[in-house]
């Protein structure tokens, strides 16, 4: 990569001040693993939305939730299937309980709540799961053009300084030093820039996942209600 008057980028890095250097192996590094991230959680999150999608289909076409069970062990981990696994798990067990029971099986006694509160566990999980390492590329975001610009304003007031030792008021002897510290603040703008659009991108892919499995877990609960816990209404 060339700059201007054909000044090599590697150059103005290894010729820059042990201050400015860091700053500048800091910032490539940290642009390297954002890119790792952004490629892993457009991964990540494509593939959760595929799945989900798929696994919506086949809810609402099969309506038999042990089919549904058994069909969905085939399909890769995926946060609906997640939410409805632990809803079904628990309406499993709420049943198993009852079975020996002579009462009636009603959502007293917390039923539908359990599974209610199962089904939002796994939702808050998946979120989580979801929103992992974002975290950094916000971090990086915000931070980034600080950095830069903080190795920039260091290798221009090193600049200025050596023009002041060298006795020297010409232009030409602070050029150098100038453009060098500059690449810190170009440097701290190409972190964060990318990671800025990654962040609102995913975060926004995750809001709506998110908002897949809260109206799937609403439905679900209708659906035991009315057909598994004897009661059309909580």
């Amino acid at each position: 990569m060339e700059l201007g008057g054909g000044i090599q980028f590697l150059d103005m890095v290894g010729g820059s001040g042990p201050v400015v250097k860091g700053v500048l192996y800091l910032l490539i590094a940290v642009s390297v693993i954002s890119w790792a991230v952004i490629l892993f959680k457009a991964r990540q999150i494509r593939v959760a939305r595929r799945f989900s999608e798929r696994f919506l289909d086949m809810f609402w076409q099969t309506r038999n939730l042990t089919e549904v069970s058994r069909a969905c062990s085939g399909l890769p981990e995926n946060p609906v299937a997640e939410v409805f696994r632990a809803g079904y798990e628990e309406l499993l067990r709420l049943r198993t309980r009852k079975r020996g029971s002579s009462d009636p099986l009603t959502t007293e006694l917390g039923g539908v709540a359990n599974v209610e509160r199962a089904m939002r566990r796994a939702a808050s999980l998946q979120r989580v799961k979801m929103e992992r390492q974002l975290t950094f590329l916000a971090t990086t975001a915000s931070s980034a053009p600080f950095v830069g610009l903080f190795g920039t304003v260091w290798g221009i007031m090193n600049s200025f300084m050596g023009l002041s030792e060298g006795g020297s008021s010409s232009i030409q002897a602070v050029a150098p030093g100038i453009s060098e510290a500059l690449v810190a603040t170009a440097m701290g703008l190409a972190a964060a820039i990318p990671a800025l659009v990654a962040y609102n991108h995913f975060a926004r892919r995750a809001a709506v996942l998110a908002g897949d499995m809260e109206n799937f877990a609403s439905e679900f609960l209708n659906i035991a209600e009315r057909h598994f816990l004897g009661q059309a209404g909580r």
